[in-house]
């Protein structure tokens, strides 16, 4: 039995004009049984960078017997001309999150995967500690399981306080040894009361965080990044009018 939390995670590249640009992660929410594809804003459209894909690519496995075997699903990112992602935004500004709804009736039969509900999101803050040990699930780098096609998992800590948005901003620190193409990748931490996906999911991993003024040739980078918190998805995933 492979593990539900590795089926939560998606590999994501970006093209524009049928050319490759980059790599990166997504995971699976399910409301209400509509599906979502969650990964970072910046992904799938990133102004500073020039970064404009037209279309992204998720890696699905098509048979729950044979994880070997996979399939590519082509997601359109503009419809009549118009974005089809969510994005948001609160007191602190623009939310490195985005949310595209994903059409079931395009998924390979028998598809096999694991996503996570509202019934996963931490609902107190004050439960969840600094300190407290997490897991970052994606493919950094495009590193991962070639051939069953599942992402790795890295180890992280909560470097801030999980209660207090971090400088006003709707993210908190971890601390972890992250790398590009890790971006989208959920945030998670062991859920005591088990279940079928016993984890909760606590953010969406952003970027690394670094200070401007630090010196390249004598201070190491800090190792600590940005995770978004869970709970936008649920503004994100509401129905629209």
């Amino acid at each position: 039995m492979i593990e539900p939390l590795l089926l939560t995670t998606t590999r994501v590249s970006t093209f524009a004009e049928g050319r490759a640009l980059t790599g990166a992660t997504g995971f699976f929410f399910e409301r209400e049984e509509r599906l979502f594809l969650v990964t970072s804003r910046h992904v799938v459209f990133d102004k500073p960078t020039g970064h404009f894909p037209d279309r992204i690519e998720i890696e699905l496995h098509d048979d729950t017997s044979n994880l070997t075997h996979s399939v590519g699903l082509s997601v359109l990112l503009y419809e009549d001309g118009k974005s089809v992602w969510r994005e948001g935004k609160d007191d602190g500004g623009d939310i490195d999150v985005a949310v595209i709804e994903l059409d079931r009736a395009v998924l390979p039969a028998g598809a096999a995967m694991a996503c996570f509900t509202p019934e996963h999101l931490q609902r107190s803050l004050d439960d969840v500690e600094a300190g407290s040990s997490v897991l970052v699930v994606g493919f950094p780098l495009g590193f991962h399981d070639t051939l069953h096609h599942l992402p790795v998992v890295r180890q992280a800590a909560i470097a801030s306080s999980f209660g207090l948005r971090f400088q006003g901003q709707g993210f908190f620190l971890t601390d972890a040894r992250t790398h590009r193409g890790t971006s989208g990748a959920p945030v998670v931490l062991r859920n005591a009361a088990g279940g079928k996906l016993p984890w909760k999911l606590l953010g969406i991993h952003s970027s690394r965080m670094d200070m401007g003024g630090r010196d390249l040739e004598q201070d190491e980078s800090l190792g600590l990044n940005c995770a978004w918190y869970a709970d936008i998805l649920l503004t994100l995933t509401e129905p629209q009018a």
